[in-house]
């Protein structure tokens, strides 16, 4: 079995031989930074997938492709000269010493909240020292909307704009229902007022999410699972007996519902 050295070695070559101009893959060597990035985040999503049906030989198997696409990311970058693969585990590296003082740097042994708060505010110095005076700085737009809040919410956090009790979270989904519906009851509702007050009541319940300590992304991909066997073991009872979805009424298809969520 190759040391892991020789692994990434092996890796780093095939990946040169790969963007060979003259002998290379003809689609690799005309990819760009650009053209990658939709099959990576792919990539990405198909690592969660793997996790959450707990299939570890798949998880093996698209995490190789997701280190694949770090390994195509460095070898266009030293083709341009502006850093290569070692540079990468380099700034990774001082980043992880930087941020765990209590591992690296000799502090006292702290707890999981504590960790995660000092984690927080390091980052928040390290984009002072390069001129990022913002805490929003650099949350990609291209995120998911549930994550881009999260993200938003825990850098905010990590400032001090934060509850500090569960109480006033939980108000204030209550209060943003209580919003909407008032924004839909009057007597001409207004669709772009009722989408921002909707848009205000989900930033709440990523808050809520949050404040119990669970990723609101793959908190609501769980219930569209739920959802779907649900909904999939509603047409199967329908079918079994006889009828159709296109002719099954409300009332039919909600005691089914009910039925399965009891099962």
């Amino acid at each position: 079995m190759q040391t892991d050295s020789a692994a990434i070695e092996q890796l780093l070559f095939i990946m040169t031989q790969l963007r060979d101009p003259e002998h290379g893959c003809t689609w690799d060597k005309v990819k760009s930074f650009a053209t990658i990035a939709p099959y990576t985040l792919e990539e990405t999503y198909e690592v969660v997938d793997a996790i959450e049906r707990q299939d570890f030989a798949a998880l093996k198997e698209e995490l190789g492709d997701l280190l694949f696409h770090s390994v195509f990311y460095a070898q266009i970058a030293k083709e341009q000269k502006l850093f290569d693969f070692n540079e990468i585990c380099q700034i990774v590296s001082q980043k992880l010493i930087s941020r765990h003082p209590h591992i690296f740097a000799g502090q006292s042994i702290i707890n999981i909240d504590k960790a995660i708060y000092d984690w927080e505010k390091n980052k928040v110095k390290e984009r002072a020292a390069k001129n990022q005076h913002s805490v929003l700085y650099d949350i990609p737009q291209v995120l998911p909307a549930l994550m881009q809040v999260n993200k938003m919410q825990k850098r905010c956090a990590a400032v001090g704009f934060d509850w500090d009790k569960f109480a006033p979270v939980l108000a204030k989904v209550h209060e943003e229902i209580e919003e909407v519906l008032a924004e839909i009851n009057k007597s001409e509702p207004s669709q772009s007022h009722i989408e921002e007050e909707i848009g205000d009541l989900l930033f709440a319940v990523v808050n809520l999410s949050r404040h119990l300590g669970h990723e609101p992304e793959l908190a609501l991909q769980k219930a569209c699972r739920k959802f779907e066997h649900r909904f999939r073991r509603v047409e199967k009872l329908i079918l079994n007996k006889g009828g159709s979805l296109e002719n099954a009424t409300l009332d039919e298809m909600e005691k089914l519902w009910q039925q399965i969520k009891k099962e």
